[in-house]
């Protein structure tokens, strides 16, 4: 597959350059309608997307909508550098960036204050999700190298608007929703804007039947030209059960062809949904003051309650081999609930952003300081083995083993971060990018039960600087350097060595080298990158007391190229991205484990999506999906073939006196492939998720 899988590679990057040399002398593009919605820049920075030193997509309410996205696991359609990483029907999205496994704890955002993704974030009232791709300690106190997830809320509208929707899936998924936008007052200082959202849930997946809720309000006042008061609340709920994963049989890779993708293994009579209910709310008053300088203050929380239940399957006892499933298609099935879980994030961020002059250049600055607070709180839980395993055809029904007789772990962390950016411009088409944030961290974490207390303190720096240069009109290099840091302890448990100290922290270091354009017609970006992440090991027996030591054992090396390009022409356009990747871990003590690749991590990866119009208002989209062949095991041992998905549908405009409706109707997975769409290494245990099979959506939108 090496030479087909370097061709596509080289295509996008013909494309891209194609589409930027072509950029004179395309058509012009007349846009029409309301100016899109002001978005805060998760780079930090103010400057259009195609002038920063970094990258980082914007997908819009619209683009989402085209391509059926309403979860964050639907990002992976869209583009080269974000993959799955073990993403269950009914559960929380988990994502991929570069290959590294964003962590749900603190790689995400919400109009750019920390939240926790350990949930089913509703896309309801969100107007964009940023991506940013590569390093993220100038934006994150402690995060997963490679990225950052930013949803941003929908704000009132500057003109009056109404949008409702109605959508169905096969299987049975029926949906709802209105999105109403009013200013009022003398002088229109006061805005309102209202999201409603209701589903019944039942997707081609069996056994996995529920519903979910939004409800969202967001509101603004004008108080004067230089002052404006925003305030929002956000309740969503989502319940149904959640998609079990199949697992390798023994040594043997099930063949995809011959497993039925509708199947759920977690199809117990006692089954229960997992039930995730949030609340978000946020304040925030943005002040301008003299000179160019303004202020902005910020508040936001966040209040999560989950009732996670599974019937869980889990390795092979019967062969002594816990991560996979047994030779015969039997397995370890547990019955696992854990009720009544919370997790409470409350964060207020104050900057300060202006020009200054300084040793006769110009700095843009950027002073700020962001506090947080995290609780998580739970109860005893049931991870019982059931007394009959499961199977892989989902036949057999077992007896439900209920009894709370586990442990869980409750946690809190408070953060206080001091940050600056500087944007220095060292001449007319050269600047200096400088950014630098300073966290102090505390932690701890007890049992339910009061056993193995975990209380730490670290304080961490995490710099970034670039360096980006117009070298032609609408054209920009850059090159840049940035570190971002994660902090963990050693398990507080007796086999340890060092159990339960705090482990000096994990900074990981990122280069980069990009060239980037933006017009009116075509944005497009190539990139090279190169990755660095310390890793942990457990070595030694750690069978006995004091036989394991958790410490410090080489890194991850993930080195790449990722072209893009957002191309518009009359009548259509493209959307498309490629990645080539190689990952491997590196300077071990055990010389075995150096050059393997990380599991469910593709080598190469293309997202494409095509837009043509066919006749007045009528308009054809097509969708390609592309992923190399992964690992499915730590050691290699296992490859899983490489797949290609293709989508296709239909939108059609029309106008009904002064509304607009908009048709959108669409196949997923055209020709019905049957592929492991991902093999996410998790909890020690090797899983396997199928593709989701052919299935047709259909929407109206009917903007008032």
């Amino acid at each position: 597959m090496a030479r087909p899988t370097l061709s596509l590679i080289a295509a996008a990057a013909a494309l891209f350059a194609a589409a930027s040399a072509g950029a004179q002398t395309l058509p012009q593009v007349s846009v029409t309608g309301k100016a899109a919605e002001a978005a805060p820049g998760l780079g930090g920075f103010s400057d259009p997307p195609a002038r920063l030193p970094m990258q980082a997509i914007s997908l819009s309410a619209e683009r989402l909508a085209d391509s059926g996205i309403d979860q964050l696991a639907g990002l992976t359609k869209l583009d080269a550098s974000v993959s799955d990483s073990y993403n269950a029907v009914g559960y929380w999205s988990q994502l991929k960036v570069r290959g590294f496994d964003l962590d749900n704890r603190f790689n995400l955002r919400r109009d750019g204050l920390p939240i926790n993704g350990e949930t089913s974030l509703s896309l309801a009232n969100k107007a964009v999700v940023e991506v940013l791709k590569g390093s993220s300690g100038m934006q994150a106190g402690t995060s997963a190298p490679a990225g950052l997830v930013n949803l941003v809320v929908k704000r009132p509208l500057a003109d009056d608007a109404t949008t409702l929707m109605l959508g169905a899936i096969q299987g049975g998924t029926v949906e709802a929703g209105i999105d109403h936008s009013q200013r009022f007052g003398m002088g229109r200082e006061f805005g309102l804007r209202v999201n409603l959202a209701a589903a019944r849930l039942d997707p081609t997946l069996r056994s996995s039947k529920g519903n979910s809720h939004t409800a969202a309000l967001a509101a603004d006042w004008r108080v004067s030209p230089d002052t404006l008061v925003e305030a929002e609340v956000e309740f969503n709920r989502q319940s149904q059960p959640s998609q079990d994963g199949f697992s390798l049989l023994g040594s043997t890779l099930p063949d995809a062809r011959r497993v039925d993708p509708k199947l759920n293994l977690n199809n117990q009579p006692w089954t229960q949904p997992v039930v995730f209910d949030n609340t978000h709310a946020s304040l925030r008053v943005q002040q301008k003051l003299s000179g160019g300088w303004s202020a902005q203050a910020h508040v936001g929380i966040q209040r999560l309650r989950t009732d996670d239940r599974n019937a869980f399957g889990f390795g092979c006892s019967a062969e002594n081999n816990y991560t996979r499933y047994c030779s015969d298609g039997t397995f370890d099935l547990y019955d696992y609930r854990s009720l009544n879980e919370h997790r409470d994030t409350t964060s207020l961020d104050l900057s300060a952003s202006g020009p200054v002059q300084l040793a006769g250049l110009r700095h843009d600055l950027t002073v700020g300081g962001l506090t947080s607070q995290f609780k998580g709180r739970f109860q005893r839980l049931a991870y019982n083995l059931t007394s009959t395993p499961g199977n892989i055809d989902g036949s057999v029904v077992v007896p439900p083993a209920p009894d709370l007789t586990g442990e869980n772990t409750n946690r809190s962390e408070r953060s206080n971060e001091l940050y600056l950016r500087d944007r220095v411009a060292l001449g007319a088409d050269t600047t200096a990018w400088l950014g630098l944030r300073h966290t102090r961290l505390h932690r701890d974490s007890v049992q339910t039960d009061g056993s193995q207390p975990v209380d730490y303190s670290q304080n961490l720096s995490t710099p970034w600087v670039a360096l980006s240069h117009a070298i032609a009109a609408d054209w920009l290099a850059y090159a840049s350097w940035g570190q971002g840091v994660e902090s963990e302890v050693a398990p507080n448990l007796p086999i340890y060595v060092n159990a339960g100290r705090a482990l000096p922290a994990l900074k990981s270091r990122q280069t980069e080298l990009g060239l980037k354009t933006g017009t009116q017609r075509v944005e497009g970006s190539l990139t090279v990158f190169d990755i660095r992440r310390p890793l942990w090991r457990d070595t030694g027996s750690c069978d006995v007391k004091l036989s394991c030591e958790h410490r410090l054992d080489g890194h991850a090396r993930h080195r790449g190229i990722e072209a893009s390009v957002d191309l518009k022409w009359s009548g259509g356009g493209l959307f498309a991205s490629a990645q080539r990747l190689r990952a491997r871990r590196e300077g071990s003590a055990e010389a075995s484990l150096n050059g393997l690749v990380p599991p469910n991590v593709p080598q190469t990866t293309l997202k494409a999506q095509l837009r043509q119009d066919l006749l007045p208002g009528l308009q054809a989209l097509l969708g390609l999906q592309y992923e190399g062949r992964r690992y499915a095991t730590p050691d290699n041992g296992v490859p899983v073939p490489a797949w290609t998905v293709a989508d296709a549908g239909l939108r059609y405009t029309q106008g009904v006196g002064k509304q607009t409706w908009i048709w959108r109707a669409a196949v997923d997975n055209l020709a019905n492939r049957r592929a492991w769409r991902e093999s996410p290494w998790q909890f020690q245990h090797s899983y396997l998720y199928p593709l989701a099979p052919r299935a047709l959506r259909a929407s109206l939108e009917v903007r008032l």
